[in-house]
């Protein structure tokens, strides 16, 4: 007669010892990849578990995908530390963790002081099979229309609020540093109207009011 598996258990947190960090659900964490080469792959813990000896433990993770291992590869809007939350789920040895880390929402991510080795954010979730992204659709900004990409600088017009990359604006990022103040174009533009409207209405006021004291 075959010997019964024996059942597993779910644990509520584990040590690992090679790291000496101790991990529950919920967690993302830093995985070995087989290529020595690739850097880790992010996860986020779903579940861990191990067997009846508290021996052998497992991790249940839901992977992050970089912007280069999804279909569509890696877009110019794509920060360095974006990561997409996938609908691939997989079980792997808690042997095979390398690190914790943190993977912040996108707004969250913007907020930082500083990045360290261990932060990064996603935006998207990310379907393994189709390719599809949810959200679809987000903000774009700038004259060439992408969206935000926090690795990058853009500088703000003080009259629309739009963002804009310098080099979309004919600007180096030194001298986009050094401004105080900014207009894009169509505000500049819209701006020189307007004063010179005020400026063709001041010159009739002045024009009618010397007339009347001409006729005087």
């Amino acid at each position: 007669m075959a010997k019964a598996k024996a059942p597993r258990r779910t644990l509520d947190s584990y040590t690992v010892k090679s790291i000496n960090k101790t991990i529950r659900a919920g967690d993302c964490v830093l995985m070995r990849p087989s290529d020595p080469s690739k850097p880790s792959y992010v996860a986020r813990i779903e579940r861990i578990e191990s067997d009846g000896r508290g021996a052998n433990v497992k991790v249940h993770v839901r992977w992050y995908y970089r912007p280069e291992e999804s279909i569509g590869g890696r877009r110019q809007f794509h920060g360095s530390k974006e990561v997409f939350l996938s609908d691939h789920f997989d079980i792997q040895s808690a042997d095979t963790i390398e690190g914790k880390c943190t993977v912040h929402s996108f707004k969250s991510y913007t907020k930082l002081d500083a990045v360290g080795n261990e932060d990064f954010f996603c935006r998207f979730e990310y379907n393994s099979s189709t390719g599809s992204f949810n959200p679809d659709r987000v903000a774009v900004y700038c004259k060439c229309e992408m969206p935000y990409n926090p690795d990058d600088l853009m500088v703000q017009c003080e009259g629309c609020t739009d963002w804009f990359h310098p080099t979309c604006i004919d600007m180096s990022v030194d001298e986009a540093k050094r401004l105080d103040h900014f207009y894009c174009e169509s505000c500049s533009a819209e701006g020189k109207k307007l004063q010179n409207s005020h400026s063709a209405s001041r010159l009739v006021a002045d024009t009618k009011v010397d007339t009347k004291r001409r006729r005087r």
